[in-house]
């Protein structure tokens, strides 16, 4: 067999290389997602390859066992061409020229190409790997069996489901790349960490609350609805934490002006939940119900909230406003580095926006303020944290309401003396 000969079949067997490595870099970055819609779509060849890839260990076996042996063949042959030109030196020249060609055009090339169109050559390359995996099925199950011998030995307890941080860091990413704009990213990133959401959460504090005593008027009910632009009131027995019924104000006003009907006949019974109910079997709740508000009661019954149905949508879209409501902003700045703060937002969110890290169990700001003051506030009084210095300018029935910031420049950490 003459120079030529060998090699055309070296360059074959490279090509084949190529085609293996291709394959596996193809398959191991292809989109199932994106294939599940071609494959819906009718794509037989689609669902070829989504059924193979499915089948990953007979597959990947059969791509490694057919690039061994023509990587193998083609150092073999290699070997055997130099040795008849150059004798003694022809094996070492054969390994250094072998290896970089396989490296270059069987491996780093072609998985390059197969990286850039994963799904186009996933597809292209189904058929002959589906007859290999048939031609190898003796050595395919010969593999099987010794990885569930080394499973066996090694008791591995990986676990395959991705968490929500994992999630969220595709999110980021799809996003950095231009795939997703930032309502869409923002969207999605809501309806991960939706279900860790629980009612404690973003219920309204039942000192917020609205709503009047069974045995109040119907002039003062209306004037009520009138004063709050509320759609919904509440209704209760003898405090708020015997809540015992939800007047609508479709309900409560007609075509006729005030309805004749007793207050007990257009009232719809409340829905109870646990401070502890996750945002999305809340959702249920109401769904089930035919509710819009769920009151969220403490370990001792009593009212310690409502969650409505805006309340849980707005985890999802975040903030709603009707024409009704006062924008209220959660962090305004009024100055170079003040701020005046909402008490009510949120305290991660406050953390986050005054780049400061803090221990608490309290869910809002106030609540945390109250914390550090360690008393009932008071106007004007003031403390330190970091470097924040924090003035409270307004309380209501001993809770504070509202605070400004001054953000102060953080001091350099000096590096302690050894």
């Amino acid at each position: 067999m003459g120079i030529l000969e060998y090699t055309l079949i070296i360059a074959v067997l490279v090509m084949l290389s190529a085609y293996f490595s291709a394959t596996e870099t193809a398959f191991s970055s292809i989109n199932k997602t994106r294939l599940k819609a071609m494959a819906e779509k009718g794509n037989k060849r689609a669902q070829s390859t989504l059924s193979l890839a499915e089948n990953y260990d007979k597959l990947i076996s059969t791509i490694l066992i057919g690039n061994n042996i023509v990587n193998i063949a083609a150092s073999s042959i290699g070997t055997v061409m130099f040795v008849s030109i150059y004798g003694d030196i022809g094996a070492t020249i054969s390994t250094a020229v072998i290896t970089v060609v396989v490296l270059i055009f069987g491996e780093i090339t072609p998985k390059s190409i197969a990286k850039d169109s994963p799904e186009r050559f996933a597809m292209f390359s189904t058929p002959a790997i589906r007859m290999l995996i048939w031609v190898l099925t003796p050595l395919n199950f010969l593999f099987t069996q010794w990885k569930k011998l080394i499973s066996k030995i090694f008791k591995s307890e990986d676990n395959t489901k991705m968490s929500q941080e994992e999630l969220l860091m595709i999110v980021e990413e799809v996003e950095q790349d231009g795939s997703l704009d930032t309502d869409e990213g923002e969207l999605i990133r809501n309806a991960i960490e939706f279900t860790e959401q629980k009612a404690e959460d973003i219920l309204t504090h039942r000192v917020d609350l609205e709503g009047f005593p069974f045995s109040a008027e119907k002039a003062e009910i209306a004037e009520l609805f009138t004063k709050t632009q509320f759609s919904r009131l509440l209704v209760y027995g003898e405090s708020i934490d015997d809540i015992i019924g939800i007047v609508h104000l479709k309900d409560f006003f007609t075509a006729d002006g005030i309805t004749k009907k007793a207050l007990k006949d257009i009232m719809t019974k409340p829905v109870f939940i646990q401070k502890s109910e996750k945002v999305n079997d809340i959702l249920k709740i109401l769904q089930q119900n035919k509710s819009h508000i769920a009151v969220v009661i403490d370990e001792y019954g009593g009212t310690l909230g409502i969650v409505t149905m805006e309340d849980i949508l707005e985890e999802l879209v975040g903030e709603i406003w009707d024409e009704h409501d006062e924008v209220v902003l959660d962090f305004e700045k009024t100055g170079k580095d003040t701020y005046k703060v909402d008490c009510s937002a949120n305290f991660e969110d406050f953390c986050e926006v005054f780049e400061i890290e803090a221990e608490t169990e309290s869910i809002s700001v106030g609540g945390w303020v109250m914390e550090q003051l360690g008393k009932i506030p008071e106007n004007g009084e003031s403390f330190e944290f970091e470097n924040l210095n924090i003035t409270i300018t307004e309380t209501d029935s001993h809770r504070v309401t509202q605070i400004t910031v001054l953000k102060k420049e953080k001091e350099p950490e000096t590096a302690s003396a050894e």
